[in-house]
């Protein structure tokens, strides 16, 4: 299957290259955004992974057009399997990550802040004998900030966004209820497809207007943890790591063999690509029950793109 490894259009204005898409925005306050096949890591594009872009921006869309009613989103049309034109948006300076289990592995994740004592974290107070992986009693927020820390991603509480200005006491509510009710509706349709959505992150922006839209993708496989439904309660009560879409066979190879934010990236093998590849694609069907439907191949991605777009140059 092919590949977009990059989505650089000289036609388009003010392109930004970021670690996975490509974005141009238009005169008109609309924004290209182009999900290439780029995977990232360690602050660096490690490889390109066919389907990748187009895997990501069709669940976007599956769980933008399942969750309209709940909150505006940024999205005015679809004109290719990888492009969304979205309107350009002042995106809110706060994370917002919802999280519905005691898991994760990143220095904000609330399980290795458990594991190491903390009881209270990002404003809420969790109850001793939580195992890992287990279920909590309700879904919590866990904000963080890239403004602070020389720019690494910090735990925040909502007295504190509002106390620092980050968002007003107006503008918290409105996106605190918003998360709440998407991470809602995306574990009930979730729980559907025999999936449970772990814990996920949101982005919001404000438009020229000042009302708060839901921003860049929603319960993909990048930006949200899922679990196989029908093993975890063996699986957690054996103390076992849930069954879920392992993406990071990528990730853990190069890891493994070098210091990635130091050393030249190794050639990354070819059946390590495909297995990631078909990971992704899975990962799409389960999500949306929909068939994915791979480019044809007397076209070449980026001109099939570039096509589409024309009526944007």
């Amino acid at each position: 299957m092919q590949v977009l490894a990059d989505a650089t259009i000289p036609e388009l204005p003010k392109h930004y290259r970021g670690k996975v898409r490509d974005n141009y925005d238009l005169p008109d306050g609309r924004r290209i955004l182009i999900s290439t096949d780029r995977i990232s890591a360690f602050d660096r594009a490690l490889a390109a992974i066919p389907g990748k872009g187009q895997v990501l921006t069709q669940t976007a869309r599956f769980w933008f057009e399942a969750t309209g009613d709940i909150c505006p989103n940024h999205v005015l049309a679809y004109p290719d399997p990888n492009v969304v034109i979205g309107q350009l948006l002042t995106i809110l300076p706060v994370e917002i990550v919802v999280r519905g289990y005691l898991a994760g592995t990143t220095g904000t994740s609330i399980l290795p802040m458990y594991k190491a004592g903390a009881r209270t974290m990002y404003g809420v107070t969790l109850p001793d004998g939580l195992r890992d992986n287990e279920k909590l009693a309700q879904p919590i927020i866990t904000p963080t900030s890239k403004e602070f820390d020389g720019g690494h991603d910090a735990p925040l509480t909502a007295a504190e966004i509002v106390e620092r200005g980050l968002l007003t006491a107006a503008q918290w509510e409105t996106v605190s209820g918003y998360a709440l009710a998407l991470f809602a509706r995306g574990q009930a349709m979730a729980a559907e497809r025999g999936l449970i959505l772990v814990d996920t992150k949101y982005e919001f922006g404000t438009d020229a207007s000042g009302r708060i839209v839901l921003a860049d993708e929603i319960h993909t496989p990048d930006s949200s943890r899922y679990w196989m439904a029908d093993s975890y309660p063996a699986r957690f009560a054996a103390g076992e790591k849930p069954d879920s879409f392992d993406k990071d066979f990528v990730r853990n190879w190069v890891a493994a063999r070098c210091d990635p934010y130091k050393d030249p990236i190794p050639e990354i093998p070819a059946e390590m690509i495909v297995a990631t590849s078909a990971v992704y694609i899975r990962a799409f069907e389960m999500i949306t029950g929909q068939s994915f439907v791979p480019p044809a191949a007397g076209e070449a991605i980026l001109d099939r793109i570039r096509r589409n777009l024309a009526p944007y140059f």
